[in-house]
């Protein structure tokens, strides 16, 4: 029998009838062999110092403040969320691309994350089509490049700082396949949505077949009262760039007029 300490790289086998982006093994180490070095678990040691804490609460104000200064002029927007490891020759790299060419022809902003995979794909559909593209990059332990076909960018070190500001300028989102990142944006979204936190934007879950499995979950916690059966329809799930592009624009030309903001030389503002 192999002893734990002979165990390097376990690889998990998902039976799945085709591969999304690709395949990544999972690698087990010692913590003497990280090659990311974890940071500290600052939460996890109960309370701090109020000196520190009045410092984490005035890093996360500037950080705020940074980015409504870089933000405050881009213009409506709409969020592209999507995995940063698929290549340009995968299906759903070529349809983020064809998403980001349809946000600038509304005239609209396209925003991701900055990074590569999915968020590059919109962002240079965006440039492609002479649109504006902006990316809201996050400090890593490793290297997240910001992709070449951002605009305007900016980059984050707290996670919950970097989603309020792709929520906050944004009026439609765009939800194609990805990870736990993904997910998480997604459902932070559609909770906000839901409990009306949030205007009842436009959300657009595209990949029939990616999302099938997280769709019958929705539809089970539907049938079980966990959520109502009108949550429903704040989704839409769709294989069909032309429908979700629709979607989008029905919705908000119904509802919204688009207004661009003015500059104040008082505050600086170029």
């Amino acid at each position: 029998m192999m002893r734990g300490e002979d165990i390097k790289i376990v690889y998990v086998i998902l039976a799945t009838q085709f591969t999304i982006c690709h395949f990544t093994p999972f690698v087990i180490m010692q913590e003497s062999e990280r090659i990311i070095p974890a940071k500290q678990p600052i939460y996890l040691e109960g309370p701090k110092s109020r000196t520190y804490e009045f410092g984490f609460a005035w890093r996360v104000f500037k950080e705020l403040i940074k980015g409504f200064r870089t933000l405050h002029f881009i213009g409506p927007c709409i969020t592209v969320f999507g995995s940063a490891r698929c290549k340009e020759d995968n299906f759903y790299y070529q349809t983020a691309r064809s998403f980001g060419k349809e946000i600038a022809a509304m005239g609209f902003t396209t925003m991701t994350g900055g990074g590569p995979g999915i968020m590059e794909a919109a962002n240079r559909g965006a440039f492609e089509n002479k649109g504006a593209s902006v990316g809201c990059n996050i400090q890593l332990p490793y290297e997240q490049k910001l992709n070449p076909y951002v605009q305007t960018s900016i980059t984050f070190k707290h996670f919950f700082v970097r989603k309020t500001m792709m929520i906050k300028y944004s009026y439609a989102f765009i939800i194609m396949p990805g990870g736990f990142g993904t997910m998480d944006e997604f459902f932070e979204t559609l909770t906000l949505v839901q409990t009306k936190m949030l205007a009842q934007f436009p959300i657009v879950l595209f990949g029939k077949q990616y999302y099938k499995q997280l769709w019958e979950l929705i539809e089970y916690m539907a049938s079980q009262a966990t959520i109502s059966k009108q949550d429903l329809s704040l989704v839409l799930l769709t294989d069909s760039v032309e429908e979700a592009m629709l979607h989008v624009k029905t919705y908000i030309s119904s509802n919204y007029e688009l207004k661009h903001r003015k500059r104040l030389w008082w505050l600086l503002e170029k």
